[in-house]
């Protein structure tokens, strides 16, 4: 099971769910610690901002950063929970989301690993570049972007909830209501 979440929600959440493994996505100066309940060496932090493109003084997502976040998933033994957060749990969340979905589940078509986390997740609205430097490290040709824009926005709002998304699309959605359930 995979869970996002805002910042505000991420110490109930490791609390309420015992992720195993954790990533921040945050801009350089907000970045936290390694909460208490996650050993550090399995907390992914990406300083990045929410951005798609080079702006002034802001970290936009690189291929570096995308990289970083495939190879720690592939690094993940799926026995617990992922928690993945960033400020609001709308975008550079549900990207990462979107992305280890599509690094799981390889020959998975990319329009329903996207559609499975909107349905998961109704503000969902994954930050496009991020989505775009995954499809070509991934070798998606285009697919996890084209995916991503056919979603269009996600419902409006400032803060995310906490929300799952099983692993392999199709699962019963009750059964991401239990803490701990792949």
């Amino acid at each position: 099971m995979i869970y996002v979440s805002p910042l505000s929600a991420v110490e109930d959440a490791i609390r309420d769910i015992r992720p195993s493994h954790l990533v921040s996505l945050l801009d350089p100066e907000t970045m936290i610690g390694t909460p208490e309940g996650i050993l550090p060496d399995r907390h992914l932090r990406i300083g990045i901002n929410d951005i798609a493109e080079a702006i002034d003084d802001l970290v936009p997502p690189s291929a570096g950063h995308v990289s970083a976040l495939i190879d720690f998933v592939r690094g993940w033994d799926q026995q617990n929970p992922l928690l993945v957060h960033c400020w609001a749990g709308i975008s550079r969340s549900t990207a990462a989301a979107f992305i280890a979905l599509c690094t799981i589940n390889e020959a998975h078509p990319e329009d329903e690993l996207a559609r499975h986390v909107r349905m998961c997740g109704s503000h969902a609205h994954p930050n496009r570049l991020m989505v775009k430097l995954a499809d070509e490290l991934l070798m998606r040709e285009g697919r996890m972007s084209a995916a991503v824009e056919a979603l269009g926005p996600g419902r409006a709002c400032w803060e995310g909830e906490l929300f799952s998304i099983p692993l392999r699309p199709g699962l019963d959605r009750q059964a991401s209501l239990h803490p701990g359930s792949r």
